[in-house]
């Protein structure tokens, strides 16, 4: 693309990259730019307002957030922003990402949190994809036409299997 980022991919510590490097790859799958940074909802609260604001400015137009435990990035990017927020929900002990994932998609009515599987950020990624394809008219044709393709080779690899 124009290596503009198109997405910004946010983590609420270092210690999530390992998962969000999932996002990126989806990204990097589909040649859509985006940026990575560390932000909390908890140590940098007035950070991570500024940046949901400040993205759309920027030319973001999907950020995925991942946490974990008490997992309110996502929502705090939601509540900052009028772009679409895809929540990754990261496990932690001691409950194994059912509190990230009961924090991420709870969201009050009217701060919508789209939200993937628990330490799923590869599937962020491709909703992301799927979000900027259907949204942006250059490169909407593009994006979807390719995400068709990567969908019929799931089903292919699906369908390949024996048991």
């Amino acid at each position: 693309m124009d290596n503009k980022p198109l997405v910004a991919i946010l983590m609420g510590s270092d210690s999530d990259l390992p998962v969000m490097k999932g996002a990126a790859e989806a990204l990097d799958k589909f040649n859509v730019d985006y940026e990575m940074r560390v932000l909390s909802a908890h140590r940098t609260p007035v950070e991570a307002a500024q940046y949901a604001q400040d993205a759309r400015k920027r030319g973001i137009r999907v950020i995925i957030a991942g946490a974990g435990a008490a997992a309110h990035l996502a929502g705090a990017m939601a509540a900052q922003s009028v772009l679409p927020v895809i929540g990754v929900p990261i496990s932690t002990p001691p409950l194994n990402g059912m509190d990230s994932l009961l924090a991420t998609v709870q969201m009050p009515k009217g701060i919508p949190v789209a939200t993937v599987a628990i330490s799923n950020a590869f599937n962020a990624g491709l909703l992301a994809v799927q979000i900027i394809g259907a949204g942006v008219p250059d490169l909407s044709e593009k994006l979807l036409d390719k995400m068709t393709a990567y969908k019929q080779e799931l089903r292919e690899v699906a369908l390949a299997k024996k048991i």
